[in-house]
């Protein structure tokens, strides 16, 4: 209890008192005459740009001159019933204390990277916006990661600092003497670890005096970690450029926010869509952003804020629009929710009709991926086709195209191409870190090939077909095979494992592992084997990677030079051999 009495006292959080007005009475309450956002021309770029001090402390003037309504910027809660509000005003005050607590205590300077391993507290926006104004370069992890996971992260992006939670400092302690870089461990918790600078402490003793870098457009603002079929996951960078692309009019139609909007994003922190989705485009509309702490995606509490709290608008993956489905009570029929946008995997055309039918609200789809973010759409208002990802969303041009980066026509197979010659589009990653021979890789011509295939039809809309690669979509997480692979070998009983995706009634597609025993394991039980061999992938890799179906084989099918042919295991899971 005092630990808990702690951290509330910190950030002013609080039970609410008796109750909630009724959702639709707290809007009823907030009518405002709106004021617009901050907007630059879509192909007008302007040489410097930072979100902290272009958008943040934008809406921080609209509050002390009167222009914006009561509602916070952020709303916060918890299991507990705990619950904290910071208005933009606040945010500006903490993230300019946290941007000092980096440069001044931690030495950290522009440039540098700063590992950001937190799950949905306050103080995730704390540090992102502070690394925005001090220039750090922020590297998002999810806290699924493992010790080899943080390991690998934080040698290869030459991280000096890490932020995390006491879940997870035991692991990093005990990898720090690998990493050299690693100068910097900053703590969110309730209590001291030994070797760790408590965070919460030093923003609240740290001076609110801060002057924001005038970053380039071009600089560097965060580092994000993608999948791959082969080796370890890439990291994508990202320019000021991305943040920018939400104040440009073609991205306001997107969502259509409004000051007036309660808007929830459900993603894992550990995610570009987190940074898009609970950063960039509920705050450069400066309408409100509800959290929900939720460590575990529960569809029951999920449906219960829906009815409790007054939001407005929703952007989550598929998994969670059909986890509520399947766990809905008799209504879905949200009191104050007007929209609801879904992206992260493909949605089916029943899934769509069924959310219509229950909610009375249709499901906007859109496709994204690590490397350009949001690229394709189906924009409010605009018609929906029950299987589209919708189109192009400026200033992207995405077409399809063949191998070597020839448009094709309508309704043919290809690749998902998106232009980058001769000019970049803003908002498109800058390259993968370190590694020019992957980022030349994905050039296809004129086209950065996103290793996706669809069919784009006679008004520009696009029908996702799969992946070129073997990524599995699992909830919209996308999991590399050799991760998996790679996690299965340590274990004893293991010969050889080939991964692919598999059909799955609520995820879609899950993680199979078809895997060839060693002798000595030939008479093990099989359903203990299994369970074991499951749990072993857990505790050394991010939980979610791990194979929920596994089946035994005497041999694995492979190519005439010895390469695993996952092609033919996939096909035979979605039954077309």
């Amino acid at each position: 209890m005092q630990r808990l009495m702690r951290f509330l006292g910190l950030w002013n959080i609080h039970k609410p008192s008796r109750g909630f007005h009724s959702a639709s009475g707290y809007l009823h309450c907030q009518v405002l005459s709106e004021v617009g956002a901050p907007r630059w021309n879509d192909y007008d770029v302007p040489k410097e740009f930072n979100f902290a001090s272009d958008v943040l402390d934008y809406w921080t003037q609209m509050e002390k001159e009167g222009k914006r309504g009561p509602n916070p910027a952020l709303w916060w809660v918890n299991n507990e019933g705990d619950e904290l509000k910071w208005s933009f005003s606040e945010l500006t005050d903490l993230s300019r204390r946290t941007a000092n607590v980096f440069t001044q205590i931690c030495g950290l300077q522009q440039g540098d990277h700063l590992a950001v391993v937190l799950p949905r507290v306050p103080e995730w926006w704390l540090v992102t916006i502070g690394c925005m104004r001090t220039g750090i370069v922020f590297v998002p992890g999810t806290m699924q990661l493992k010790t080899k996971d943080l390991l690998y992260r934080l040698q290869v992006s030459k991280a000096k600092g890490i932020i995390t939670t006491d879940t997870l400092a035991p692991e990093v302690d005990s990898l720090a003497s690998k990493c050299p870089t690693l100068k910097t461990k900053l703590l969110v918790s309730d209590h001291s670890c030994q070797g760790w600078l408590d965070l919460r402490s030093l923003i609240k003793s740290a001076s609110p005096d801060h002057t924001c870098i005038k970053s380039k457009t071009l600089d560097p603002m965060a580092i994000f970690f993608t999948s791959g079929t082969t080796g370890f996951p890439k990291m994508a960078k990202h320019n000021h450029g991305f943040a920018l692309r939400s104040s440009f009019p073609s991205s306001r139609k997107f969502l259509q926010l409004k000051t007036s909007d309660i808007f929830w994003c459900l993603s894992d922190t550990g995610w570009i869509l987190a940074v898009f989705g609970c950063i960039l485009e509920p705050w450069t509309a400066g309408a409100t952003l509800f959290v929900h702490h939720m460590p575990q995606f529960d569809p029951k509490v999920a449906e219960q804020m829906f009815f409790k709290y007054p939001i407005t608008q929703c952007l989550a993956v598929s998994t969670i629009y059909r986890m509520i489905l399947q766990h809905a009570s008799t209504s879905l029929r949200f009191p104050t929710l007007e929209h609801c946008a879904t992206g992260g995997e493909a949605l089916l055309p029943e899934e769509q009709e069924e959310w219509r039918r229950k909610t009375g609200l249709l499901l906007h789809e859109v496709y994204g991926q690590s490397e350009a973010g949001m690229c394709c759409s189906t924009l409010r208002g605009m018609k929906i086709k029950p299987g589209s990802m919708g189109k192009s969303m400026s200033p992207f041009d995405v077409q399809i195209i063949d191998d070597k980066g020839n448009s094709l026509p309508f309704n043919t197979e290809g690749n998902i191409g998106i232009r980058i010659k001769p000019t970049k589009p803003i908002g498109f990653f800058m390259g993968y870190e370190n590694n020019p021979a992957k980022t030349a890789e994905v050039e296809c011509g004129d086209f950065y090939n996103t290793g996706d295939r669809a069919t784009m039809d006679e008004e520009g809309y696009f029908w996702f077909l799969g992946r070129n690669d073997d990524i599995i979509n699992a909830s919209g997480n996308r999991i590399g095979p050799s991760e998996v692979e790679n996690a299965l070998s340590e274990h004893p009983a293991v010969a050889e494992s080939a991964v692919v995706s598999s059909p799955d009634p609520i995820r879609r597609e899950v993680v199979k592992a078809f895997i060839v025993l060693t002798p000595e394991f030939l008479s093990h039980d099989r359903d203990q084997l299994i369970k074991e061999l499951q749990q072993h992938v857990k505790s050394v890799t991010a939980p979610y990677k791990y194979p929920r179906k596994v089946e035994f084989v005497s041999e694995l099918p492979k190519t005439i030079n010895g390469k695993i042919k996952r092609s033919e295991l996939r096909k035979k899971e979605y039954g077309q051999m």
